[in-house]
């Protein structure tokens, strides 16, 4: 007796709407010359001219205001979403998820919410986490978006201050029966890179003390070189990985929406794969690194220029605490 099962169509799922917020204020590199850094420099290594830091906002008040742009844009409503994911590693609070205040802010009671955490990495991880409940047939309609307020756990004395931003940036998730849409996910951890990129305090191996927070250890602490020298590695692998699994040529691809780690990085990503830079889309140098914000705000901003066209063969990549570290093709 024939199987159900092999009648069954797997729906393609694709980017119906994106969506993006940054915080007003801004914060220039001149700013960091207080602690031994300078404009030159910093635009030179990472390629950060300037970052969007919170005043009175939450990483949630973000989310929501990138969701809901994303709703918009994808000419849907609320009540058209079924599920909520929140990639973040700045939660408003350790508990309830970021993305049950972002339910909250957006009203959309209705909805499933809850968050992903991979850090950097945390965008390209939720939407893999999206696509298989669409695949599946559980959930039409899902809104992931990438959320970090990093300023709130930067020591702003230190000359790593200069490396992140905050935002947002989301994307809405639907099925469809036309040839466009994911094509794979290849995904990667390892746990023996827990240190080099860390929080120390606030869990549960270490809690808030008045000893933890006098040694700011609630402030996130980074080996800058192994961050480098991982990143160079790993993500030009996986790329590559993925390009072979897929069939298809580095040639092949039209655009590299990447993470927005740092220009040095990228750069070297781009020669190890031999892909000509001028298809690694950047906008570091407006917003630093937003960690689980990068992917989706850039994608936002690259789709809203128009620059897509039906047929074109993108490519996400990150790498992030943990390690983790992944890539997807995406036909748009």
């Amino acid at each position: 007796m024939e199987s159900h099962v092999s009648n069954l169509k797997i729906r393609n799922v694709f980017i119906k709407g994106t969506g993006s917020y940054v915080p007003e204020k801004v914060i220039k590199n001149d700013y960091f010359e207080r602690i031994g850094s300078s404009d030159e420099w910093i635009f030179s290594k990472l390629g950060i001219r300037e970052r969007r830091v919170v005043t009175n906002e939450t990483t949630s008040d973000l989310a929501a205001k990138a969701g809901l742009r994303a709703v918009e844009n994808a000419g849907l409503t609320i009540n058209d979403i079924d599920l909520i994911l929140v990639a973040t590693a700045t939660p408003d609070r350790p508990a309830p998820s970021c993305a049950c205040f972002v339910q909250e802010k957006l009203q959309a009671f209705k909805t499933v919410a809850f968050d992903v955490a991979a850090v950097c990495s945390g965008a390209l991880f939720t939407i893999s986490v999206g696509v298989q409940f669409i695949k599946s047939g559980m959930y039409s309609n899902v809104l992931v978006v990438g959320a970090d307020t990093f300023s709130n756990i930067t020591d702003w004395d230190r000359r790593d201050a200069v490396f992140f931003g905050d935002g947002a940036g989301a994307v809405v998730l639907s099925a469809t029966e036309e040839d466009k849409g994911f094509i794979d996910f290849i995904l990667h951890s390892d746990g023996r890179g827990k240190e080099h990129f860390t929080i120390p305090a606030g869990g549960s191996e270490r809690p808030a003390t008045h000893k933890t927070i006098d040694q700011k250890l609630h402030y996130f602490q980074m080996n800058g070189k192994e961050v480098y020298n991982t990143a160079v590695k790993v993500v030009p692998e996986c790329i590559l990985e993925i390009l072979a699994k897929n069939n298809k040529m580095v040639q092949e691809v039209d655009y590299m929406i990447p993470h927005q780690p740092s220009i040095k990085i990228l750069e070297e990503i781009a020669r190890k794969i031999e892909m000509p830079f001028e298809k690694v889309k950047t906008n570091m140098d407006r917003y630093a690194n937003t960690s689980g914000g990068t992917i989706p705000i850039l994608l936002d901003e690259v789709h809203r220029d128009g620059l897509f066209k039906p047929g074109d063969l993108l490519l996400f990549a990150a790498v992030g605490a943990g390690w983790t570290w992944g890539t997807a093709l995406y036909k748009w």
